[in-house]
């Protein structure tokens, strides 16, 4: 089991950045992988970022790609999201998840622990 607590969402102004962390405990030291998705209110719950956790590589949606940038800290078992030139069509719950297994990590059915959501507001 993986247990992932999501923070710092809030309310910010268009053009404006967050930085979202991810802490997983539990038996985090068997990841392969983490990611960020996030939902809309109305839609489905869509990929965002993905990290690979020995190697470091990432993935990018293409409507984030140049202003989001996902890291990892092994050490603490965290995960990052920095947002910059944020937008009001970001407005969502982003939530974390984990694999237990790789896979397709564009695909949330890869995925088999997920936080409990943080609430991201963008202001026009």
């Amino acid at each position: 089991q993986v247990q992932l607590v999501e923070s710092g969402g809030g309310l910010v102004q268009a053009g404006g950045s967050l930085r979202l962390s991810c802490a997983a405990s539990g038996r985090a030291f068997s990841m392969y992988a983490m990611a960020w998705f996030r939902q809309a209110p109305g839609k489905e719950r869509a990929f965002v970022a993905a990290i690979t956790w020995s190697a470091g590589r990432t993935y990018y949606s293409d409507s984030v790609k140049g202003r989001f940038t996902i890291s990892r800290d092994n050490a603490k078992s965290t995960m990052y999201l920095q947002m910059n030139s944020l937008k009001p069509e970001d407005t969502a719950v982003y939530y974390c998840a984990v694999p237990s297994r790789s896979g397709n990590l564009y695909v949330k059915s890869t995925y088999d622990y997920w936080g409990q959501g943080t609430q991201v507001t963008v202001s026009s």
